[in-house]
């Protein structure tokens, strides 16, 4: 049996006296676990805070860079659906931040330079897991084009000045953001559980893509309403992101990812 058939994880939460639970059985973690994962976060995040300060720089920059390459070419109409769809990529981006709490945890110094050439143990597995998360962003824009065009016709974007009042100020439009928050939620929950511990899961172990990702999902149904809440914490963290014109990007993101990985060392954890 190949590695990436074996069952790989045990909860690294204990029942006290040292034993170690089948995640399969495990339904139990508090429903506000994930305030526990962002403090451990932001401790992480204040040690040696430069370099996660420089990450999430990086990642504001890039943010800007992304909305005015769309506004600049005319696709300001998908912009809504793309920065929702930033959340499916999120954990992939925050591969350096995952190897900073692991150095953290471990005692190990780590500077910028070690966290943008972090080598996680799956190799090229990670990059294919990318791959199929930046695809369900693009299907998800798509999704988003075809719901406008259904309730609108196919008629030319009104721009950013105009669409609010067209969402909120038309029987259309309300339909429209009843359905359209369905459809996204459908997409929304399937990427969140693919991907929340599958990114981190690769760094720490050597696991294919597709284990990965279903042994993510698996985690997630299985504490279910702690994800639920956890997933709600991030969306929060990330309207501010948006709210402050993603200059919030620059403290919020490398908390996510310092605490995304405290999340995944407290929900499972490899054999031994």
């Amino acid at each position: 049996m190949g590695e990436s058939d074996k069952s790989y994880w045990l909860l690294s939460e204990t029942s006290g006296i040292g034993e170690t639970r089948d995640p399969r059985l495990q339904r139990h973690l508090p429903l506000l676990e994930g305030l526990r994962w962002l403090s451990a976060g932001w401790r992480d995040f204040w040690t040696r805070p430069a370099s996660s300060i420089a990450y999430g720089v990086g990642v504001f920059v890039l943010s800007v860079a992304f909305v005015w390459t769309l506004v600049g070419f005319g696709r300001d109409y998908i912009l809504f659906p793309m920065l929702a769809g930033f959340l499916i990529v999120a954990p992939f981006l925050a591969i350096g931040l995952y190897e900073k709490s692991r150095a953290v945890g471990e005692g190990r110094e780590i500077g910028l330079g070690s966290m943008l050439s972090a080598r996680p143990r799956a190799g090229a597995q990670v990059f294919f897991t990318g791959l199929l998360l930046c695809l369900l962003m693009l299907l998800w824009a798509r999704a988003a084009v075809l719901l406008w065009a259904l309730f609108f016709g196919v008629t030319a974007f009104p721009g950013l000045d105009h669409v609010v009042g067209i969402l909120f100020g038309t029987a259309y439009g309300w339909a429209m953001l009843v359905v359209g928050a369905a459809v996204g939620g459908l997409f929304a929950a399937f990427a969140f559980a693919i991907s929340v511990f599958s990114v981190p899961m690769q760094l720490d172990r050597r696991v294919d893509a597709l284990t990965a990702m279903g042994t993510s999902m698996k985690l997630v149904w299985n504490n279910l309403p702690t994800m639920i809440a956890w997933g709600a914490m991030v969306l929060v963290l990330f309207a501010a992101c948006v709210a402050t014109g993603l200059v919030g990007m620059i403290v919020i993101f490398p908390l996510l990812g310092h605490a995304t990985w405290h999340a995944y060392r407290a929900v499972a954890r490899s054999e031994v």
